[in-house]
């Protein structure tokens, strides 16, 4: 799968909060299309289908997104493995 360029998902992610933030879904024709056009473009560039799932992708493909996993999928905590003798 193409990966989208950090900063091309970072102005994805900042124009649909811009948009969301407005209530583009109750706004004009031209808003709610604008706000439907960056859902779509956001699912494609993260191989996702709902924006929720892209945003969450999106986030995590930014340079500044945290490098330790944060999924709530996650149902155990990661074992300390210790040295034989200890």
């Amino acid at each position: 799968m193409l990966m989208a360029h950090p900063s091309v998902l970072n102005t994805l992610v900042e124009k649909y909060a811009a948009l969301a933030a407005l209530g583009a879904e109750l706004g004009d024709e031209q808003t709610r299309r604008r706000l439907e056009d960056v859902t779509y473009t956001l699912c494609v560039a993260t191989g996702t289908r709902d924006i929720d799932s892209a945003l969450a992708a999106a986030r995590h493909r930014l340079p500044d997104a945290r490098t330790l996993d944060d999924s709530p999928l996650t149902t155990r905590q990661q074992e300390t493995v210790l040295p034989v003798g200890s």
